[in-house]
């Protein structure tokens, strides 16, 4: 049995190393203890969001009931065949992480098969179990069993995921409007996205990222600095799209470039020496 918990394990390393660099490099900074637990979340959503995102020439919404159905089997055997259900049922019953969580996710990601536009109501509900809950899910793994930590520390890891899902829609805007059909800011049409409009949402994602800023200062101490430099990730993603014109965001998707990642590693490290983050 370890043998396979360790090439499941292996599985989703692997995953959050191919799909997401700027992840796996501040998972790498988390505390040894936390990494794997942290892989096992991260190769479960990616996973989910692939099947929504990119399997167009296959039955999705199939393919997504089974995968929620393989999920919550995992969850009651203890083990999947799925390797990455596999290391995500274990972290889930290790921590014990609220089954509500898994349910929301699943159904933004329900949205995704049939939903091309949204409400205020709707943008916040997707929002909320596309993203805040695995900000959620990883918390319940720092925390690790502390829930008065867990209860004080969840509007700010709600707020760090809700800034992150934002300037995800931000950056993939073409990819989302063209290829997918989907428009997840409400009243937004992009066929005429002004500055304005832009300008808006910029100020809604700017109040998330000071609101989880308070958060990352009070992580405890074995999460900080990973956490740390995936919102500086961000907000260096962040300020490039807020220089960027709205038609430039139509056309190409913003990117932080291999050096620029490293720089920000760097200064973050010196900044937490200096204890001054």
């Amino acid at each position: 049995m370890h043998l396979f918990h360790d090439v499941s394990s292996e599985c989703s390393r692997i995953t959050t190393e191919r799909y997401s660099t700027s992840f796996s490099s501040a998972i790498r900074l988390l505390h040894k203890d936390l990494r794997t637990p942290i892989y096992h979340i991260y190769g479960f959503v990616r996973f989910a969001d692939e099947i929504v995102d990119t399997f167009h020439e296959f039955d999705k919404a199939t393919l997504l009931a089974e995968f929620k159905k393989e999920t919550y089997d995992a969850f009651k055997r203890g083990i999947s065949l799925n390797p990455i259900l596999n290391s995500f049922q274990q972290v889930v019953n290790q921590y014990n992480i609220d089954h509500e969580l898994v349910d929301a996710f699943f159904k933004s990601m329900e949205f995704d098969l049939s939903k091309n536009t949204y409400d205020e109501a709707g943008y916040k509900e997707y929002i909320y179990g596309s993203a805040e809950v695995v900000g959620l899910m990883c918390l319940f793994v720092f925390c690790d069993g502390d829930k008065e930590k867990y209860l004080k520390l969840k509007p700010y890891a709600m707020a760090l995921g809700s800034a992150f899902q934002k300037v995800n829609f931000l950056r993939d805007v073409k990819a989302d409007s063209e290829n997918l059909k989907r428009v997840y800011f409400p009243g937004v049409d992009f066929r005429n996205f002004t500055a304005a409009m832009k300008a808006e949402i910029e100020t809604d994602i700017d109040a998330d990222f000071k609101k989880s800023y308070e958060g990352i200062l009070m992580l405890p101490m074995k999460a900080r600095f990973g956490v740390y430099v995936a919102y500086k990730y961000y907000i260096s993603l962040f300020k490039k799209i807020k220089q960027s014109q709205p038609a430039m965001l139509l056309e190409d998707r913003i990117r932080i470039p291999n050096y620029s990642k490293a720089m920000i590693v760097m200064r973050a490290g010196l900044r937490s020496q200096l204890n001054i983050l």
